[in-house]
């Protein structure tokens, strides 16, 4: 129940100051030191637009059906959703600023990792912001999986959302003893030539990365900061493996899933034989929808497999909505949770 209240104080706060503009900077301080309940008064009646990855029905029907209802009803917010995710986030930001557009289409978005590195260093967020929200002191900003992105520091850019587990995906009476490390894949796509293939999205990075690590010997070897010889040596061995072997991958490895709904799609037709994700929890949904076969199972690498933390992000032109804002305040400062 604290979860679910800190997720709907940090849409209010976001919420508030995504619908505020970011025209007087200057009074970020007085914004920062406000009240709650002036946040509240401030953010009743307005409209917020939250650009999010749409990809799992378990998350659409949580967000529609629950979110959406819940801060219109407690706080009279309008939150309107649109699909989009990393690249289109990126792309959006970019433009408008080279446009130099003041209101931007979008408020809120969910993000992480390599977006999140992307919009800081085209100053595409606005904040700090993260301690302003009421439940943030039910956060653990010491764990070093919500205080800190893909190796950068979060800084209150950034509010924690949630935290998923990589996990591999698998019929098992089609697949009784599925791979579970690379020697293994080798011989599995040798024997099922054209069931296996690599996302070009997000997921299929992180799958990537999990093989480097095994290559590297170890799951901590990725560990720290950025060292260039050991990505250039890991890489090397990493392009190795898939350019020996892509030849037994789905389409002979000529070409690779735009996006993970489409490898689910090819998974649940029976073409791939092992797919693989974020979220565990989202193979048991795509069971109850219909999608993945009963006999579908989840498991993890011998090797581990990325924990990963996603957080939700105020653009840094954020678009008024609402009445101007009281205290001579045109931009609120989020209090996310």
């Amino acid at each position: 129940m604290k979860r679910i209240k800190f997720i709907l104080f940090g849409f209010l706060l976001s919420l508030v100051v995504q619908s505020c503009g970011e025209k007087s900077t200057n009074n970020d301080d007085k914004l920062k030191s406000a009240p709650w309940e002036e946040i509240e008064t401030i953010a009743e009646g307005t409209t917020v637009n939250f650009m999010m990855w749409q990809g799992s029905t378990a998350i659409n029907d949580y967000i529609n059906n629950y979110v959406v209802p819940s801060v219109k009803g407690k706080y009279n917010i309008n939150l309107q959703i649109s699909g989009g995710q990393g690249p289109e986030i990126v792309q959006l930001v970019m433009g408008e600023k080279q446009a130099d557009i003041e209101q931007g289409q979008v408020d809120m978005v969910w993000i992480n990792g390599e977006t999140f590195f992307q919009l800081r260093k085209v100053k595409g967020l606005w904040g700090p912001f993260v301690e302003q929200l009421p439940n943030a002191s039910l956060i653990n900003f010491e764990d070093s999986y919500i205080s800190t992105d893909f190796q950068q520091p979060v800084n209150g850019m950034e509010a924690p959302w949630s935290i998923n587990q990589f996990a591999i995906v698998y019929d098992f009476e089609k697949v009784p003893n599925p791979p579970k490390n690379i020697p293994e894949l080798k011989n599995f796509i040798k024997e099922h030539p054209g069931t296996f293939t690599i996302s070009n999205d997000f997921t299929g990075m992180t799958l990537l990365k999990s093989f480097m690590a095994e290559l590297g010997g170890g799951p901590n070897v990725l560990d720290g900061a950025f060292d260039e010889n050991k990505y250039k040596q890991l890489s090397q061995k990493l392009w190795k493996f898939i350019n020996d072997n892509k030849q037994y991958f789905w389409k002979e490895g000529s070409t690779f899933p735009k996006e993970q709904s489409k490898m689910n799609q090819l998974y649940a037709n029976g073409e791939l034989l092992i797919a693989y994700g974020f979220n565990e929890g989202g193979i048991e949904d795509k069971v109850l929808t219909g999608l993945y076969p009963e006999s579908t199972k989840g498991y993890a690498w011998s090797n581990g497999t990325i924990r990963n933390s996603n957080y939700l992000g105020i653009l840094y032109n954020s678009p008024e909505k609402q009445v101007q804002c009281r205290l001579l305040i045109s931009c609120f400062p989020l209090r996310h949770s």
